[in-house]
């Protein structure tokens, strides 16, 4: 039971099927990489809290300010996760998508340990503003490099899934 199969019909049908799946992809790195707004504003919420963690805070204080960072960040993320329109299955997702907010915690986190040690170490004045801005700095100078290679990647892993597949 073989049917005919006409060469330019199946072309036609294959990228009548490819397009869609391209514009996915081209979605997935516009919303990876659609402007520094979420980068820059996390760094300044991240730099807010840094610098009033430095303000000898009673214990209630920094646990309100904690609270408040903590909040704020969730609210962050419930705001630009609404923008985003797209929708995907978690199966798309690889470890690529995680590594840049693992490496991205460790990076940032590290550097507001180490330049606050450095800060104290040396007596500087006005030591949470420095370590701030060092710390905000390293948040933007990580996040958006490695937001676009995690969202290039997957462009990738369906070209190989696609291999597979045939």
């Amino acid at each position: 039971m073989t049917t005919p199969v006409d060469a330019e019909q199946a072309w036609k049908d294959l990228q009548r099927i490819r397009v869609p799946q391209e514009r996915v992809y081209d979605e997935m790195e516009r919303c990876a990489s659609g402007g520094p707004g979420a980068t820059y504003a996390t760094a300044a919420i991240m730099w807010v809290f840094l610098a009033s963690i430095g303000l000898d805070l009673p214990k209630w204080g920094f646990w309100l300010v904690l609270a408040g960072y903590v909040t704020v960040l969730l609210w962050l993320a419930v705001v630009f996760n609404r923008r985003s329109r797209m929708r995907l299955h978690r199966s798309r997702h690889t470890w690529r998508s995680l590594a840049p907010f693992l490496a991205g915690a460790v990076t940032t986190g590290g550097t507001i340990l180490l330049s606050g040690h450095l800060v104290e170490s040396m007596g500087l004045p006005f030591g949470s503003l420095i370590q701030a801005t060092v710390s905000a700095a390293v948040f933007v100078l990580f996040t958006g490099p490695a937001n676009r290679w995690s969202a290039n990647s997957l462009r990738g892993v369906a070209a190989e899934r696609a291999k597979a597949d045939r």
